[in-house]
């Protein structure tokens, strides 16, 4: 559920949607610009027609009073005044509102720069995509998660509930599986319908009772990092730090970086 706003809110968004109006010029979207204007940029009214919406409710949402703003009024709205990715998203963000247009496709191309970095950094790290699949890992990483990142088409919850190999790499795998799936529900909260996650649910609440019954429990927790122990077969007890980035431009990417502890 949407939180609701505040008159902050209310006020910033009003003064970003004037700010963004006034930027724009008829001529830019195509617009007849026939008549003398005494402010610069659009007109309300032009905003409110290019969005589908009424004038009135758009002039009150611009002067930040209490009125209902709907996720897909809001996409209109800035498709209007032709936002990036960075203004949309600050829209939606100081709106209250979750964006109804897709995120980046999962399977879309990794930025070759971060693949790149992930090659050159000197301890294990990987990239998980929204289902937690590996899409990119050093060599350090390989050589820690054999069974794993050497596996066709690599997904860390796939690894953890599935491969043998995991309760024998992770020494406390049942406290680290239940972390691990929290942190994967807490992760994909607005994503529980995409399709990949949908998928992978499904075959993973039908392959392992363990994972069924956890998942009943509904436990989220967010990625913390942390200290993180494995029992390699040939390296012997490993200990490590680990840390998860975002990604820029890449919401549904994360960087994971383990560090000697």
């Amino acid at each position: 559920m949407d939180a609701p706003r505040t008159t902050l809110q209310r006020r910033a968004l009003g003064d970003f949607l004037r700010a963004r109006r006034e930027r724009l010029t008829p001529g830019a979207l195509g617009l007849a610009d026939t008549t003398r204007r005494r402010t610069p940029g659009l007109r309300r009214e032009e905003v409110a027609h290019l969005a589908g919406l009424s004038t009135t409710w758009y002039t009150w949402l611009e002067q930040g009073r209490d009125v209902s703003v709907s996720p897909h009024g809001l996409a209109r709205i800035a498709a209007a005044l032709k936002l990036d990715r960075a203004a949309r998203d600050y829209l939606f963000e100081v709106a209250g509102r979750r964006d109804p247009q897709p995120e980046p496709d999962p399977q879309e191309a990794l930025p070759q720069t971060l693949a790149a970095c992930v090659a050159a950094i000197g301890t294990p790290a990987y990239v998980l995509d929204r289902p937690w699949n590996a899409r990119a890992w050093n060599d350090a990483a390989e050589k820690l998660f054999a069974g794993w990142l050497d596996a066709p088409a690599p997904n860390l919850l796939r690894f953890v509930f599935l491969a043998p190999q995991a309760r024998a790499l992770l020494p406390d795998w049942r406290d680290r599986a239940r972390r691990v799936l929290a942190e994967f529900r807490a992760d994909c909260a607005a994503h529980l319908e995409d399709s990949a996650v949908a998928h992978l649910l499904a075959e993973l609440r039908r392959d392992s009772a363990e994972f069924a019954a956890l998942w009943q429990l509904h436990g989220v927790t967010g990625r913390e990092g942390g200290a993180r122990s494995f029992a390699h077969p040939t390296l012997g007890l490993l200990s490590y730090d680990q840390t998860a980035f975002s990604v820029a431009g890449r919401p549904d990417l994360k960087l994971v970086m383990l560090t000697p502890a």
